[in-house]
């Protein structure tokens, strides 16, 4: 068994980084850029008279930042080479993705967002897997570009966590569909063009089947924004939508009528390992700070590093994100080698703890660095606040521990993974 990383992977960290010395380091130089990154980056990001949205100059400069990516290589190497992109597995992913935001805050990863130089792409993932040829020759390379996106829209304001129990409704009109119901926490409408949401068209309450994908015109008669709504983390452009009769055709179905839950747990597995693989890196940044910290700061006329007390916290924390990275190497390993669907209890460990282990360690973090760690002058509660809401968004933690439960005690209807044994 080998754990070294593959010689081409770790080469192609190596371009990562000097594209980000030559391409984007200088961006957050120029001008005032550095007002999104510094200690005004709340401030500077929201536009507060626009309902606490993304102020237009932060994501136009991601654009341009996804723009460079984009002509230098970097941004759709996740996809299929036969979608334009590398062929990028799960295991390269999750590194990556650890290696930048391990870096800290900067315009090469922005996970506030889900912005960064590589990008996640799952909606262009979706597409290129589930989506008809109609839909993939309008939609495939604004996706897979980072220039057109589409919203998300599956939890309701009455069902967080259970999304088969759902009160959103599509009705067979002649050739198309009517469409009504309520969405929450639907991110990302207001630069989308269409919305895709998920509807029940079939079955009863609690049923898997029955669920159908529609991708829906956010123009569209009916389809209304009732409100943003405000989070711990600003900004927020997470809406609240209310669907009032919306008609679309059968071309709007996304995945197939009724297969609407296969589309949502494979964007759950894909992104929910990735995701892990992020805060991961975040939690190592907060820690690798603390004993930067930790070993220049004396007071008392002695290095903090000296005392145990400041030691200890942060060599439990080192160990758990030892334990975790060989967790997600190993889980994401498995993905590329045996399907998405093959370690879902796996993913569902490596992303509570690891949502867990980021908001532990920037807590920490904050501690070791004392008052200036508390304030907005170092990053440790923008990360905080960031990836707390994995906590909730990704499947709340006690959801995802109730996945792995599943498997371990035969509730899933399928023999649990290797490692994850059984009950009687």
């Amino acid at each position: 068994m080998d754990f070294e990383l593959p010689q081409e992977l770790a080469d192609y960290l190596v371009e990562l980084d000097r594209f980000i010395e030559a391409e984007i380091r200088p961006l957050e130089r120029e001008g005032d850029n550095i007002r999104f990154l510094d200690h005004r980056r709340e401030d500077a990001r929201t536009d507060w008279e626009r309902g606490g949205l993304p102020n237009a100059e932060w994501e136009a400069l991601l654009g341009e930042v996804r723009r460079r990516a984009d002509t230098a290589g970097h941004y759709r190497f996740a996809l299929a080479r036969e979608a334009g992109g590398k062929g990028g597995s799960n295991l390269a992913m999750a590194v990556i993705r650890e290696h930048l935001a391990a870096k800290g805050l900067g315009l090469h990863n922005d996970l506030q967002n889900e912005h960064s130089i590589v990008g996640n792409s799952v909606g262009a993932m979706l597409m290129w897997r589930y989506g008809s040829d109609a839909q993939k020759d309008a939609w495939m390379e604004g996706l897979a570009s980072g220039t057109r996106h589409f919203g998300f829209a599956i939890t309701e304001p009455e069902h967080g966590s259970d999304a088969t129990h759902m009160e959103t409704r599509a009705e067979r009109d002649g050739s198309g569909w009517v469409i009504t119901g309520e969405k929450t926490w639907n991110t990302g409408v207001h630069t989308a063009s269409h919305d895709m949401v998920f509807a029940r068209t079939s079955g009863g309450t609690g049923d898997a089947d029955g669920i159908t994908a529609f991708l829906v015109p956010t123009d569209a008669e009916g389809f209304e924004v009732v409100e943003y709504l405000w989070t711990f983390n600003m900004p927020s452009d997470h809406a609240h939508v209310r669907l009032n009769g919306v008609r679309v055709g059968d071309d709007a179905v996304f995945g197939g009528e009724g297969r609407g839950l296969q589309v949502v747990q494979h964007f759950f597995n894909e992104n929910r390992i990735r995701q892990a693989a992020s805060s991961l890196g975040a939690a190592q940044y907060c820690i690798d700070e603390s004993v930067k910290h930790a070993k220049a700061r004396k007071p008392f006329g002695k290095a903090l590093a000296s005392n145990q007390g400041i030691q200890f916290p942060l060599v439990e924390l080192q160990t758990q994100c030892e334990m975790l990275r060989a967790l997600i190497h190993k889980t994401a390993w498995r993905m590329d080698r045996h399907g998405t669907f093959s370690a879902s209890a796996e993913v569902s460990m490596c992303n509570y703890w690891a949502n867990r282990l980021c908001c532990e360690a920037a807590d920490r973090a904050m501690q070791v660095h004392g008052g200036m760690g508390y304030s907005r002058h170092k990053p440790f509660e923008h990360i905080y606040r960031h990836h707390r809401r994995y906590r909730i968004t990704e499947g709340a933690e006690e959801i995802q521990m109730r996945r792995v439960a599943g498997y371990m005690f035969g509730f899933m209807g399928q023999a649990a993974p290797k490692g994850v044994k059984g009950g009687d």
